[in-house]
């Protein structure tokens, strides 16, 4: 029994082996970037300055999965466009520059407003015929709400760090229209978020998708109402820009110890598992919910402390 957990442990896939090793490639090199914002934060300001890192991490991780396994990605791309072999790999380098970029903050107003027009193309090219073909399927209407509020993140990063440099330069509150468009579209997905949660406690709280709650997780229904009502309060915090920073700062900090304390069990099921499908989907739960976290927090520190 023990040498079969072993074996299992070690016998990843090369998908499996990439996507681990870039995630704590880029966990690392986010956190020496952001240890001096961290020390200087006091109570959960010490989350919100992780936030370039909750959110670049598992854009690297995405990435290593478009390059190593961009032959199953690239039947997603729509049939009229040619070259989808190519698009596969590109997006997946496109996604791994961003990744470095927002985890050094090194050209962030570039990366992040880059990667949020991809986001935004995604919505328009995938998800909405999703909807038009099942407009009743709930799951169709999270990721058109989860690819926009990753989007909007984008925009927020990159708002946020035009902001900066024209504060520099003394010219005012460059990209605050960025961080305006962002912040409706993270409230909004929040709301739907919350109201998916409230209402199929069975599921995996947070980014409301497919996957059940295992049953060796306790209090199944006390977690996902617990998440929806806070989901749904800071939405509508953000929406009405009430609060902002304190509504975002709660709810990231929750969804933090989600990827922890529920998200991080099922990623060890998953990796201990000898499904590589099977290790690939816990992967993906994890840093899917660890990116909304991202996004979260985003918002949270483009938000002044008086919003």
């Amino acid at each position: 029994m023990h040498f079969t957990i072993l074996l299992a442990f070690f016998e990843f896939s090369r998908t499996v082996v990439s996507m681990c090793a870039a995630g704590i490639l880029l966990f690392l090199i986010a956190l020496l970037a952001a240890r001096t914002d961290v020390a200087q934060a006091r109570g959960l300001d010490k989350v919100v300055a992780l936030s370039n890192l909750c959110f670049a991490a598992p854009l690297a991780v995405f990435g290593a999965l478009h390059l190593s396994a961009a032959h199953g990605l690239m039947t997603m791309v729509p049939s009229y466009m040619p070259w989808r072999l190519f698009w596969a790999y590109f997006f997946g380098f496109a996604l791994l520059a961003a990744s470095l970029s927002i985890a050094t903050k090194i050209q962030v107003q570039w990366s992040g407003l880059l990667f949020g027009i991809a986001m935004f193309l995604i919505v328009a090219m995938l998800m909405i015929p999703g909807v038009i073909a099942s407009p009743r399927d709930r799951f169709a209407w999270t990721l058109i709400f989860r690819e926009s509020s990753f989007g909007g993140a984008g925009w927020i990063l990159a708002g946020s760090a035009l902001r900066g440099q024209t504060r520099e330069q003394g010219r005012g509150q460059g990209g605050s229209k960025l961080i305006s468009i962002g912040r409706v579209l993270v409230g909004l997905a929040a709301v739907f978020f919350g109201v998916e949660n409230l209402l199929h406690t069975a599921n995996v709280p947070g980014v409301p998708l497919e996957k059940l709650m295992p049953a060796w997780i306790p209090v199944h229904a006390l977690i996902g109402w617990l998440t929806g009502a806070i989901l749904v309060v800071a939405g509508i915090r953000m929406l009405l820009a009430k609060k902002t920073r304190t509504a975002a700062t709660y709810l990231g900090s929750w969804l933090v110890l989600l990827v922890v304390f529920v998200y991080g069990p099922i990623l060890i099921a998953a990796l201990l598992d000898p499904s590589t499908d099977v290790k690939v989907e816990g992967i993906d739960y994890f840093f899917d919910t660890l990116l909304f976290a991202g996004a979260v927090l985003a918002l949270a520190s483009a938000t002044p402390r008086t919003d």
